[in-house]
């Protein structure tokens, strides 16, 4: 009786491996020949070369000073260390003998070429949204107007098992969202087309949402806010917590142009998106974008002009702070009020930071990053400098910023805020 038990579950195990690699097991698509590239319309290489900034494409497949979309483009993870693809037309080190079917499928599937399983770094679950016709025309854009980079990828840091790639399968079946775009008949066109692009190439949830312990996307906290790159993307719906509200204006205003009075510029990881990626979008797309998220923060409406918060804020900066005995307003008003006064309650240009929302943020690491390594011109406001502080403050120092501005933004002091600014000094600095 008992061995007929085990013989049981080893034979419902034996037959569980079996269809688990049928399920993981991808063929091989056949490589291009030399030479056998489809023709390409300029139409579709233009569509493509925008849908591949809106994608940040480029972002993630440079490295600092690297030959554009040649790949190695370091990706620290809670997993290890990950280096992106060569996704130049390289007929040996890049995708010059992948057809249009080949990338079509890692787009949709995250499979290579080859059958092996791309790593979910590779975002195919948001790009499987994309239309048929928006990837062809990436593809086209690649394969006809980047210049072909040889060079080999390097090898990625992922510790056993979870190097091994048709484990990705699994990962895939569990936590993957590879449903396609549906229009909601219920929204106008305009929204439509935001959503489309936020879930697709913009891939904003990849970012702004919260993972599970395996690095899966919690889709029911959906744009509510997470970790990324030492950096916290805030949250984009109703949950926010920035004083203010965000309207679609907001959003607006903060995607084309890279900073909102009223929440803050864009920084980090967030920075290359809107000047290297978004930009490339027609007014319209980021206009839908807006209306997409300004929806999903709420559908505000009131002028924040006249908001009492605002006011607050204004009428801070005009109390007079005892300067000996209070360091964090000697400092902040030595080295940071001069750029970040507003003497009225129009607000222009450089948010007030009593406002800003890396100030109103339960983890305090954007503004110890920005207080660091401040920003360069391509950052925020474009032309705009703010001089990083890493080498003139110490961690004292900026505990004693951080602390004397989120007192005066009235909100609860940050635990283990001098742990936390040595903590984010000694981190790897990721430069965008």
């Amino acid at each position: 009786m008992h061995k007929r038990i085990i013989y049981s579950v080893f034979g419902v195990a034996a037959a569980g491996v079996v269809l688990f690699g049928v399920y993981a097991w991808h063929p091989e698509i056949a490589p291009l020949a030399p030479g056998a590239k489809p023709p390409f319309s300029q139409a579709d290489i233009a569509r493509g070369k925008i849908m591949a900034a809106a994608g940040y494409c480029s972002t993630c497949h440079t490295p600092p000073g690297g030959l554009e979309y040649g790949g190695n483009y370091q990706m620290n993870t809670p997993f290890g260390v990950i280096y992106s693809s060569n996704i130049t037309p390289d007929p040996d080190t890049g995708i010059g003998r992948w057809s249009e079917e080949a990338f079509i499928r890692a787009m949709r599937t995250g499979v290579s070429r080859d059958g092996h399983h791309l790593l979910p770094a590779f975002p195919f679950e948001h790009f499987n949204k994309m239309t048929d016709d928006d990837i062809k025309a990436i593809y086209a854009y690649l394969m006809s107007s980047v210049p072909a980079v040889n060079q080999q990828k390097k090898e990625n840091g992922i510790a056993f098992p979870l190097n091994l790639r048709f484990l990705q399968a699994g990962w895939k079946l569990l936590f993957a969202n590879t449903t396609p775009f549906e229009k909601h008949s219920d929204k106008s066109d305009e929204w439509n087309r935001g959503a489309y692009l936020a879930q697709g190439i913009a891939h904003c949830g990849a970012c702004h949402t919260p993972r599970n312990a395996l690095g899966g996307e919690k889709y029911s906290q959906m744009y509510e806010g997470a970790l990324i790159d030492g950096w916290i993307a805030p949250s984009l719906t109703r949950s926010s917590t920035s004083p203010l509200h965000w309207r679609a204006q907001d959003f607006y205003e903060y995607l084309r142009t890279g900073n909102s009075p009223y929440h803050g510029a864009a920084a980090g990881p967030m920075a290359p998106v809107v000047h290297h990626g978004l930009a490339a979008l027609p007014d319209a797309d980021l206009k839908a974008l807006s209306v997409y998220f300004g929806e999903l923060a709420g559908s505000n409406s009131d002028d924040p002009a006249a908001a009492p918060k605002l006011q607050a804020a204004v009428d801070e900066q005009h109390k007079i702070k005892d300067l000996r005995i209070d360091n964090g307003a000697r400092l902040y008003t030595s080295t940071c009020s001069a750029c970040h006064y507003s003497s009225s309650q129009q607000v222009k240009g450089r948010p007030l930071l009593a406002l800003g929302s890396a100030t109103h943020l339960e983890d305090p690491s954007n503004l110890i990053n920005v207080i660091l390594d401040g920003f360069r011109s391509d950052q925020g406001i474009s032309g705009v400098v703010m001089p990083q502080f890493r080498d003139a403050l110490s961690d004292d120092d900026i505990t004693a910023i951080a602390t004397y501005l989120r007192q005066t933004a009235g909100e609860q002091p940050w635990p283990n805020l001098l742990q936390k600014v040595g903590e984010i000094r000694r981190q790897p600095r990721f430069e965008q």
